[in-house]
C-alpha cells in the first residue's frame, strides 16, 4: 500500500508564518536609525478657570526635535511630580508634527486637586520647610505609527523667603 498523501497542518503553517513575520518585524525595527531624545522646556503656564476642588492651568511646552526626521504625535499626557509626589496631571488630544531640526509649542490643560495640594503642603511644612522644591515633569507624545515618544524634565526651584516680621512702632 502506498504512503498516504501528507495532510495540510494549519496549526503548523500558522506557527511558521508567525515566526517569519516576527523575524521580519524585528529586523525592520533594528534597521531604524537611532533617534536623539526630544528636548522639552516649559514655555508658559496660564491659569484656567477651576471647578469645585480643582485648580486648572494651561501648560505650554516648547518641544525641539534634534533629528533628521519629523516626529508625528496624536495625543499628549503629562504628570508633574513635586517632591516625588504627583501634583498635577493633564491630557490633550492635540495632534501635530514637530519638524526635523525644528520646534513647536504644545499646549496641555492640567488639573491640580486642591486636596492633593493640601496633603502635600501639610507633609512639606509638617517639619522643616525646604529651601528648594524638586520637580519632575513626565510626558508622552503618542505617535500614530511607532508608539509613544516619552520625555522627562526635572529640576528644582528656590522657595521664596518669608518676609522678616516687622516690629510694632
Amino acid at each position: 500500500m502506498a504512503d498516504p498523501i501528507p495532510r495540510f497542518d494549519a496549526t503548523r503553517a500558522f506557527r511558521a508564518f508567525s515566526v517569519m513575520i516576527l523575524a521580519c518585524a524585528l529586523g525592520a525595527c533594528a534597521s531604524l536609525p537611532k533617534q536623539d531624545p526630544l528636548q522639552v522646556t516649559v514655555a508658559d503656564i496660564e491659569s484656567l478657570p477651576g471647578e469645585g476642588m480643582e485648580m486648572r492651568m494651561m501648560v505650554k511646552l516648547r518641544v525641539q526635535n534634534p533629528n533628521d526626521s519629523s516626529v508625528e504625535y496624536d495625543g499628549i499626557y503629562l504628570r508633574l511630580e513635586v517632591l516625588d509626589k504627583t501634583f498635577a496631571t493633564g491630557v490633550s488630544d492635540e495632534r501635530g508634527s514637530i519638524p526635523r531640526y525644528g520646534e513647536t509649542i504644545v499646549s496641555v490643560p492640567m488639573t491640580v486637586s486642591t486636596l492633593r495640594v493640601l496633603a502635600n503642603v501639610a507633609g512639606i511644612f509638617g517639619g522643616q520647610a525646604p529651601d528648594r522644591l524638586k520637580y519632575k515633569l513626565h510626558g508622552k507624545l503618542d505617535g500614530p505609527v511607532f508608539g509613544a515618544t516619552r520625555f522627562e524634565l526635572q529640576g528644582d526651584f528656590a522657595m521664596p523667603a518669608a518676609p522678616a516680621p516687622r516690629a510694632f512702632q
